[in-house]
């Protein structure tokens, strides 16, 4: 058994393509340094409740970024593989988001405002409603989003907009990055006259246990492993004063392709498939690891097959999630009923000895195991044949909660049968993705990324200014003053 790394160590930084281990600035937490870091966050309180000075902040944090994009891309390539046209496009995505919610907190609106005046004649008092920020909040850095879900990511953005100082527990996959993102952000906070501990960083997993315990940690956002997610939530709820966990623990994201679909639109559906389910090496949290189809319909699998098969080989973000992407997929084909129509497993390139090719199993759905409704993290999927609708309903009823769930259909198909399939996935996912593909998420107002345990812990979503509502809970004032009243509430 390896020894957890000592307070103070170097933290260490893994070559996803080659996986020589290097060594980085940052150290490891002691409970000294988590101590420090979130009461120091809890001090800050008072000067975040300055709503334009938040805007400015995530304006400014947004343009440092932006302005720093070759160092950034450089360090999240170097730490994670995964190139510099997608890290561009997360890089946009995350600007966007700090500047989204800049205008969020700004805007007010957020608070919802309730005022209900007096009534002498029924008795009623004087009632007004608002929200306020809970307090520190504590985000974990996710893995497969060096930028758009880490240190200065939505949850993040979405704290700072509330009035909540976070601190964050850096992914040990990127803490290069993780390090550089929060230098800017504390220097965007210091330009707008803020203090610098409206955001800090701790690393190592021990630390990760004390943020969650700490008397002043308010809440959490978590996106990741079910495993450590999982532990993280019921510490949060055996504390002495139980706080909220907003985790995101894995999503199998099911497909549903109807029988006429898949007759008339095989080749598209197929080769949109390939392309959904290896985006991003498959490490997307959206990628669509469970397809029913109809049996009996080979061209739309010899399609799929084809397109994933051209895909780039390349390495998976660290050799730990290589290792467990090749062990789980080496344990699902072996199941009795599953063949293997796409064989994943190592793909050696020149500069990437690290590097795997995709799979893709088929397993009818009389033999669905119960592995394969587990998410296998990287590129691969699952085709599960059915013959008819008793097949998809069970098969249906035994998926997990996701945050998504797709439907295939053809153009002439009626809505009185294709409503009742609508009917069956609604209660499965967050997210209802009609004849396109769930990979890639539009950070706007009417976005919901979350879903039913095991995508969501809670109700809430972590894109889209809805997210705000995470950190924040409702005050009423009654027959209260107006010099004492929050400014929103005042006539």
């Amino acid at each position: 058994m390896t020894a957890a790394p000592r307070p103070g160590a170097p933290v260490p930084s893994v070559d996803p393509r080659t996986g020589a281990v290097r060594a980085h600035p940052a150290r490891e937490a002691g409970p000294a340094d988590v101590d420090r870091a979130v009461t120091a966050a809890h001090h800050t309180l008072d000067a975040l409740a300055d709503r334009p000075r938040r805007a400015a902040l995530l304006h400014t944090a947004a343009d440092l970024l932006d302005a720093a994009r070759p160092e950034i891309l450089a360090a999240a390539d170097a730490e994670t593989a995964l190139g510099e046209t997608r890290l561009t496009g997360e890089l946009a995505r995350t600007t966007h988001q700090l500047r989204t919610f800049a205008e969020t907190a700004a805007d007010g609106g957020y608070l919802d405002v309730r005022i209900d005046r007096a009534d002498p004649a029924t008795g009623r008092p004087d009632l007004r409603r608002t929200k306020t920020p809970l307090g520190v909040a504590a985000v974990f850095a996710a893995g497969n989003f060096p930028l758009a879900f880490s240190v200065p990511g939505g949850d993040t953005a979405s704290a700072l907009a509330a009035g909540c100082p976070v601190v964050v527990k850096a992914h040990p996959g990127h803490p290069g990055t993780g390090e550089l993102c929060a230098r800017l952000l504390r220097r965007a906070a210091e330009r707008v006259g803020l203090p610098a501990e409206i955001l800090t960083t701790v690393h190592g997993l021990a630390a990760g246990t004390r943020l969650v315990q700490h008397p002043l940690t308010a809440a959490i956002g978590f996106t990741g492993s079910l495993r450590g997610g999982r532990a993280l939530h019921d510490l949060a709820a055996a504390r002495p004063h139980p706080i909220p966990f907003h985790g995101e623990l894995g999503s199998l994201n099911p497909v549903l392709v109807t029988e006429r679909a898949a007759a008339t639109r095989a080749e598209e559906i197929g080769a949109g498939l390939a392309a959904s389910f290896t985006l991003g090496q498959g490490q997307y949290c959206t990628k669509p690891g469970l397809v029913l189809v109809p049996a009996g319909h080979p061209a739309l699998e010899r399609a799929a097959v084809k397109a994933a098969a051209a895909a780039d080989a390349a390495p998976l973000l660290d050799p730990r999630i290589r290792d467990s992407y090749l062990t789980g997929a080496a344990h699902r084909a072996a199941l009795p009923g599953v063949e293997t129509l796409l064989p994943p497993g190592p793909a050696p390139t020149p500069g990437a000895p690290l590097a795997v090719r995709p799979g893709i199993l088929a397993v009818a759905a009389t033999d669905l195991h119960d592995d394969l409704l587990d998410e296998c993290f990287g590129p691969l999927t699952v085709l599960v044949r059915y013959r008819d609708r008793a097949d998809l309903h069970t098969a249906l009823t035994r998926l997990p909660g996701t945050l998504t769930a797709t439907l295939h259909l053809a153009p002439d198909e009626p809505p009185t049968e294709t409503r009742p399939l609508l009917a069956l996935l609604t209660p499965l996912a967050g997210r209802l993705v009609l004849n396109t593909w769930p990979t890639g998420v539009t950070v706007t107002p009417a976005m919901h990324h979350g879903g039913p345990y095991p995508a969501a812990t809670t109700p809430t979503t972590s894109v889209g200014t809805s997210a705000i509502h995470r950190w924040l809970r409702p005050v009423t004032y009654q027959d209260t003053p107006p010099e004492l009243l929050p400014a929103e509430l005042r006539d």
